[in-house]
């Protein structure tokens, strides 16, 4: 990782390549990767754990969908898991900050409906599966938030960690463009768009490719050391616009449109005169390339992406349900909740539900209906927690640029992606981190006696 930017981009462009084309690389670099990093956080210096801790969870979050599509995790959620591993490494030796208890408080709450999915799920499921399956994702979010809140860190720092977010986000893009060289004929209609998307579930790819947009965006406006830089990371995300338009999956490209503005509204508001000058300027640069973008995806899908943002099947019909069948989940689950407005219907339990009812299985988009539903009121509880603590957090402590933008793709992702990725709760726990902020050196000429 001690390389200027620009080499580190072509490494990881590189990386992308030989992964898609050799088949024995993707296992070499998840091992490698996990190696790598629990070897720096155990080495390195107590003062230097946290960054330590972050920047390998970071990294693994951002190569999750990488690692999943090219089978090279050692099961399905690994990334998860090696997240919580390396947090609690980090607790272990770095402690928690006295105002995370809320968090120890959500995690014990989870512990409900584990206990009424045991009785609940059926012979032919299992039992171990479905639990984890759908209590990663929350468990994640639990433990970085425990880890993350009121740590402190340089705002330098916090750039380098979004960098190791980004870097495999990079070879993630350069694997989906291998993958379907030749767009001509895959899109049909204007639905969610697997070739385009690597093989792979277009709204995991799309969220991660978002996510990647935000911060090569984010790095176009305040952290371009020269014009080179500048000009790697308006293309970089262009590049992953434009891949993250044609999965023709919404949720993901609206979420960073959102977290940039979220960024921008923050940082705008707070710029000198001189910053404000170079960040309108760039926000010009920036829509140009997102026209643009726009422009050649429009053509290369024969305008069905226009249709697709506009609600309409691939005739110029317009649907009756933009969320593609997400509210009737969305109501099903709030009916679950009424049905078993305590405790819920159990970790798992809808999804069940359905299996029985509906005969398939058909898993939740929404965590936020998923909470009240597998926890009745304690996710109620649950959720006052989550949404609650940061923002008192928040009173004292403004120092973080990123706060919105980091809850905007935690509720924003939860909302039409759920917790399948371990990216919305390690998201949410850095908006929980005490930014500061180096001061100059004041060089004071010795008086002359």
């Amino acid at each position: 990782m001690n390389f200027n930017y620009p080499t580190k981009i072509v490494a990881h462009i590189l990386l992308g390549i030989v992964v898609h084309s050799v088949p024995f690389v993707p296992r070499i670099f998840f091992f490698g990767v996990i190696g790598y990093f629990l070897f720096q956080i155990i080495s390195v210096p107590p003062k230097k754990k946290t960054i330590a801790v972050l920047k390998g969870c970071a990294y693994v979050v951002g190569a999750e969908i990488l690692f999943r599509m090219t089978h090279a995790g050692l099961f399905y959620e690994s990334a998860k898991y090696f997240v919580i591993l390396f947090m609690l490494i980090g607790m272990y030796y770095r402690g928690l900050s006295n105002g995370s208890y809320p968090y120890v408080i959500f995690l014990f709450l989870l512990i409900p409906s584990i206990v009424i999915a045991s009785s609940t799920i059926g012979f032919d499921s299992n039992l171990r599966t479905n639990v984890a399956f759908v209590l990663s994702g929350p468990i994640c979010l639990g433990i970085s938030a425990l880890y993350c809140y009121d740590k402190k860190i340089s705002f330098k720092q916090l750039l380098d960690i979004l960098l190791y977010l980004g870097l495999p986000i990079v070879s993630l893009t350069a694997y989906v463009f291998l993958y379907t060289v030749s767009l001509e004929d895959i899109f049909r209609g204007t639905a969610s768009n697997f070739a385009a998307s690597g093989g792979f579930g277009p709204n995991q790819v799309a969220t991660i490719l978002g996510l990647g947009m935000f911060i090569f965006s984010i790095f176009f406006f305040i952290n371009s050391k020269n014009t080179t830089c500048r000009i790697i990371n308006l293309v970089l995300f262009a590049l992953m616009s434009y891949r993250g338009i044609i999965t023709f999956s919404r949720g993901g490209v609206l979420t960073a449109i959102l977290m940039i503005f979220a960024f921008l509204g923050v940082f705008y508001f707070r710029a000198s005169v001189k910053n404000k000058r170079i960040v309108s300027i760039s926000f010009i640069a920036v829509l140009v390339a997102s026209g643009l973008t726009w422009v050649i995806s429009s053509t290369q899908t024969s305008g069905l992406i226009d249709k697709r943002y506009a609600n309409q099947d691939a005739s110029g019909k317009l649907k009756e349900d933009v969320s593609a069948g997400r509210v009737d989940l969305f109501l099903g689950e709030l009916e679950g909740f009424i049905n078993e407005p305590f405790f819920g219907v159990g970790a798992s339990g809808m999804k069940e539900l359905r299996k029985v009812t509906e005969g398939r299985v058909i898993a939740t988009h929404n965590e936020l209906s998923r909470m009240l539903s597998e926890h009745g009121t304690l996710g109620i509880i649950m959720l006052l927690i989550l949404i609650g603590v940061p923002l008192v957090y928040r009173i004292n402590n403004r120092r973080n640029y990123f706060f919105y933008a980091f809850l905007v793709f935690w509720f924003a992702t939860i909302n039409h992606s759920a917790m399948r990725i371990a990216a919305p709760g390690f998201i949410y726990a850095l908006a929980l981190l005490n930014v500061i902020y180096e001061k100059r050196p004041i060089h004071r000429k010795r008086a002359i006696a």
